[in-house]
């Protein structure tokens, strides 16, 4: 964790720590069984594409979460107050100022990205600007400030590189089956063929995946609606912003939210409406949970020192 005034949290970075060593462990199993699939002069290949692919998700996380959000970059003489805020948690968290930026979308939310504090940016939506008084905006920027200092953002975008190439597997196995893609690395046809082998590896990595990010993702939001409400020392201003977040998304239209999906584990609240399976693989603690726990620190620090 950078050195700011954020409350550290010993749990989040034990459980970034284990993510990113089992994601690792099963991103090197992916590239192993691969060579060992196909013939060995494919094997320097796999390699680079697969470091390659971690990489560019980590060198570029900033620059493509603003173009999955059509986010621009702005500036203090565009948004003084915005900017005005930000530059006064900055100040209280002793943390360098990340960039600012805007995203021209009803649905209100908002995220912190980047490989880096230096190269972190916080994105608001227009939606979440008009639906929030000053306090409840200050609580959700200071949440996502303490992604940008915890770096929990940094390990979500590089641990998702392994889901991703996974992902990017299964999919070209599939062309595999329908063109009869069925010889082993000899160019038998003895055996299950390669693009079933291919199949299922990919859909094991990518299960792993999805699950070890959901459970991290879930903790760093806990975390982060903590520090947060810490730092302001006004957690009953987030947690009013957290509801009124969430039941502004619930009238948002489906083919609004399903757009903005891909984004749900950097979002602030996930653009799901209403109670479905989905919620249950969120990548968010339920608003209950997030609740009670603001409520705990309400009481905590209306406390009288003794």
């Amino acid at each position: 964790m950078a050195r700011t005034r954020f409350v550290g949290d010993a749990g989040l970075t034990a459980r970034m720590t284990t993510v990113m060593f089992l994601l690792g462990a099963v991103f090197v199993a992916l590239i192993v069984v691969l060579m060992l699939i196909f013939p060995a002069r494919y094997a320097p290949f796999i390699a680079v594409i697969g470091l390659g692919i971690a990489w560019w998700q980590w060198y570029s996380s900033d620059s493509i979460a603003m173009k999955a959000m059509r986010a621009r970059e702005v500036t203090p003489q565009q948004a003084p107050e915005l900017h005005a805020m930000i530059d006064r948690l900055c100040a209280l968290a002793d943390m360098p100022k990340p960039r600012v930026g805007v995203a021209d979308t009803d649905l209100p939310n908002a995220f912190a990205t980047g490989r880096s504090p230096k190269r972190s940016v916080v994105v608001v939506t227009t939606g979440i600007l008009h639906r929030l008084d000053a306090e409840e905006l200050e609580g959700v920027l200071a949440h996502e400030l303490s992604h940008v200092a915890h770096r929990d953002v940094l390990v979500m975008t590089v641990a998702s590189s392994a889901g991703i190439i996974a992902g990017m597997l299964a999919r070209g196995s599939q062309y595999g089956a329908i063109f009869g893609g069925g010889r082993d690395r000899r160019g038998n046809n003895n055996g299950l063929p390669v693009w079933l082998v291919v199949l299922v590896v990919s859909l094991v990595v990518y299960a792993v995946s999805f699950l070890l990010l959901r459970l991290l993702s879930r903790y760093r939001e806990l975390s982060a609606d903590r520090a947060g409400a810490q730092l302001t020392m006004k957690p009953q201003a987030l947690a009013s912003a957290l509801q009124k977040i969430t039941g502004e998304i619930n009238r948002i239209p489906q083919r609004d939210l399903r757009a903005a999906q891909s984004m749900n584990a950097f979002f602030i609240a996930p653009a799901i409406g209403g109670v479905s399976l989905r919620t249950l693989t969120s990548t968010h603690p339920s608003l209950e949970q997030r609740l009670e726990q603001l409520a705990r620190i309400e009481a905590e620090l209306g406390r009288p020192n003794v």
